[in-house]
């Protein structure tokens, strides 16, 4: 297989996949503009912030898997690759220890004034009577909006310094979860009012998303004290920034950010930002997640990735349909045999059924399968009703099939 790396990646990691005889390509230096003619036959492509546009692709020939080394994955875009059947994995977990570092880092040097101190330091200024000024963190109300594997690291640390830590409940958690949000002394809360009221210090760890861009806006900081502190780690997009320039300039409010909404893509570059060079603001390069310790786990995590899809194994997919999205569901116990699922979707398919998405369990001891297959198609009847079921049925190695119908 031909594997792509537009972005660097630990080499001695790369080792696994060339002794195994796989072609590792390493181009640290394409960009979203060039990457399109360099994709060409690559079976998969990795990239950590290089951008996947629709004409990267629409040129790949080849293209089976895209692995955004990291958490998030707006810098792929994955209707496209949807559309072309290609699997767009991620890494998640991996880095959430580094941000929620940061995070601390930030809320650290924001209530102790540590980067003036230093600027200050540095240029001979001795000025101990100013920086003894500091409200110190034990008792302080942190809000967490974004409660993922970083929300939960950072919640961890922050317990540990004495601050009582909430967030806003959320429908869907595992048992699991919600144990362990038990176990850290999280308070969840019903609502984003209710969780930002009396907050000192909100940390933002929201994906970019449909509804998460621009989400800490003039309504949201409304709803603060003035003094409070803001801290975003996750995307620069999900903060406007007029409004916290505003917030900055008039209630007393701080900042710590390490992401920006115009932020360079490169490494190094110019970079001029009001927000970032405000004296309310601590501010870092986007490096959340630039650990030795995060990037290690990052690469062991993608190349996991690649070998597990090799294997016929796709784990972290983000752009496959998440619910069943077939009209019916039929349950086929069958003998395991060649062909027998090949006779079973002829029949389907005479029957005007499209197969949107199936498994196909075999049982130890080898012997029999269970296909449990989601289907569409324009058919007017009660699936009962359908000829399919005798036709399924008259297989001499299928022993029982049965429809069940979606809830709606």
């Amino acid at each position: 297989m031909k594997i792509l790396f537009a972005d660097a990646l630990d080499e001695g990691r790369l080792e696994r996949l060339r002794e195994d005889g796989h072609e590792c390509i390493v181009a640290p230096e394409l960009t979203a503009d060039t990457l399109p003619d360099q994709v060409g036959d690559a079976d998969a492509l990795v990239v950590r912030s290089t951008k996947v546009t629709k004409d990267t692709i629409d040129a790949a020939t080849n293209l089976g898997l895209i692995v955004r080394a990291g958490a998030g994955t707006d810098n792929v875009d994955k209707a496209a690759a949807a559309r072309n059947g290609i699997y767009v994995c991620n890494v998640p977990g991996k880095n959430a220890i580094a941000v929620a570092e940061l995070t601390m880092g930030l809320i650290l040097s924001i209530d102790r004034n540590i980067a003036d101190n230093v600027m200050d330091l540095r240029q001979g200024v001795w000025n101990k009577k100013l920086y003894t000024k500091a409200d110190g963190l034990a008792g302080k109300k942190l809000a967490i909006v974004g409660l993922g594997d970083i929300g939960i690291a950072v919640a961890e640390r922050a317990k540990a310094f004495g601050l009582t830590v909430s967030a806003v409940r959320k429908d869907g958690r595992s048992p699991s979860a919600l144990q362990h949000i038990r176990s850290i002394g999280i308070r969840l809360v019903d609502d984003l009012p209710t969780l930002l009221a009396d907050a000192d210090i909100v940390s933002i760890h929201v994906p970019k998303a449909t509804g998460t861009e621009g989400l800490v806006d003039a309504e949201f900081l409304k709803m603060l004290p003035d003094g409070a502190v803001i801290i975003n780690t996750s995307r620069g997009d999900i903060v406007d920034e007029a409004s916290l320039l505003e917030a900055l300039n008039h209630r007393n409010m701080r900042a710590g950010l390490d992401v920006y909404a115009n932020e360079p893509s490169s490494g190094t570059d110019t970079f001029t930002s009001e927000l970032a060079q405000h004296p309310a603001v601590v501010g870092t390069h986007h490096i959340g997640a630039s650990t030795q310790q995060a990037q290690a786990a990052v690469a062991d995590g993608t190349i996991e990735v690649i070998e597990r899809y090799i294997s016929g194994d796709v784990i972290n997919c983000v752009n496959l349909a998440g619910e069943p999205t077939g009209t019916d569901c039929i349950v086929i116990r069958n003998e395991d045999r060649v062909g027998v699922l090949a006779q079973i979707f002829a029949i389907l398919r005479a029957n005007g059924l499209n197969v949107q998405q199936m498994s196909n369990q075999v049982f130890a001891h080898e012997g029999a399968a269970v296909a449990t297959i989601h289907i569409g198609g324009a058919h007017e009847k009660d699936p009962e009703d359908v000829a399919v079921l005798d036709d399924l049925h008259a297989i001499d190695e299928v022993m029982s099939a049965s429809f069940s119908k979606r809830s709606s």
